[in-house]
């Protein structure tokens, strides 16, 4: 009998570094006193009990900070949403489409992608929406047929009625217990049992329904892949490339406006300079091991930032660690409030992401959020 492996998905290998947002002159000595939080785990304990405590408040004015954004939501044009059918032979379908459906009729629906980027199974996502909205990420096998979705908007469909925003207890109740485990060959992939996402198997697919911890846990997104194409992906972190590296970086700044529009907030605009920035911090901290806002010689984001020309009159930076692909890096810093208020401040106006791979290919992810300054 072979011999098996168990590996923990999502504990240890994963991380995310505390969000830097400020404009203010006396950042480091607010970095000094975070970093000494971090390294203090009775005090780390203590601070993410005080958060959970504190959740529902923050939905509140969450909602609150949607509806004073409002405005700005409605300078870009309102796309109607489609009618969204309940399937009758798929659990899920997604914007009407499901795993199977030949990529001629989803494009009949949908027209062209907006981005084409290579993703981690080594095929391409798809990306299609109307800025940002009705925003819904394709893969198709080599003959042309749809082997995975995922959305983080109000486009699911379920023949039992499952919907986006239904509730983590409905959804258990409704599906079941979720997997603890997936086997690929004699490797055996755990879960850690407090993720904020279950997975199913379900119609010869992994089916992910991703959680927004801040709304009450409620279902935020959903990945569908079907099961040849996750069994195709051999290891938990795909081979590192240039095509790979530049794929992750396109999907983190898609996927962050796509959360925007969802929060009644305008998009972020690419911004080639801050992708650099971005890079060489990730670069950094792939070559030397190390995983912080400040690097080694002492400098901080803003630092960085004004190293490269680049003035500012408000920025912030999100940093993670270990996750296998840029949609769990993304549904893992929504659930971050730190990391989510940079992602959802309206200040905020340009966005340029950077990737780097590890010496085992784990990805390394920074993103540089800014505003310009106009003087």
């Amino acid at each position: 009998m072979g011999r098996l492996f168990s590996l923990l998905i999502l504990g240890a290998l994963l991380y995310f570094a505390w969000p830097f947002l400020t404009n203010e002159k006396d950042v480091q000595n607010i970095n000094n006193e975070i970093n000494k939080i971090k390294e203090n785990p009775e005090l780390r304990k203590a601070l993410e009990t005080v958060n959970s405590g504190i959740n529902q408040l923050l939905w509140k004015l969450d909602e609150k900070k949607e509806e004073l954004t409002k405005d700005e939501q409605n300078l870009l044009p309102k796309v109607a949403k489609p009618e969204l059918e309940t399937p009758s032979e798929k659990t899920f379908t997604i914007h009407n489409i499901g795993i199977g459906d030949a990529k001629g009729e989803v494009e009949k629906q949908l027209g062209g992608p907006k981005r084409v980027s290579v993703n981690e199974y080594g095929t391409e996502w798809h990306a299609y929406h109307e800025n940002f909205q009705n925003f819904i990420l394709v893969s198709y096998s080599k003959d042309g047929v749809v082997n995975a979705l995922y959305t983080n908007q109000d486009l699911i469909a379920a023949k039992n009625g499952l919907k986006y925003g239904a509730s983590k207890e409905t959804v258990r109740q409704t599906l079941g217990e979720p997997l603890g485990e997936i086997r690929k060959g004699l490797v055996y992939y755990q879960f850690q049992k407090d993720q904020d996402y279950d997975v199913y198997q379900l119609d010869d697919s992994y089916v992910t329904v991703f959680y927004d911890k801040h709304r009450n846990n409620s279902v935020a997104a959903i990945q569908i892949v079907s099961e040849k194409l996750e069994q195709s992906k051999a290891g938990f972190y795909t081979e590192a490339s240039e095509a790979l590296k530049e794929g992750f970086e396109y999907q983190l700044f898609d996927l962050t406006n796509a959360s925007r529009r969802v929060h009644g907030l305008g998009v972020l605009e690419w911004d080639d300079q801050v992708r650099v920035t971005a890079r060489k911090h990730s670069a950094d901290m792939a070559e030397n091991s190390y995983f912080s806002h400040t690097n080694p010689e002492g400098q901080s984001p803003f630092d960085r930032m004004e190293e490269d020309d680049i003035a500012f009159s408000v920025a912030g930076e999100n940093l993670a660690y270990g996750q296998f692909s840029s949609i769990f890096a993304h549904e893992g810093l929504m659930n971050s409030l730190g990391h989510r208020e940079n992602i959802l401040k309206s200040d905020f106006k340009l966005l340029g992401v950077g990737v780097a791979f590890g010496p085992k290919h784990e990805p390394y992810f920074t993103e540089n959020f800014y505003s310009k300054r106009m003087f």
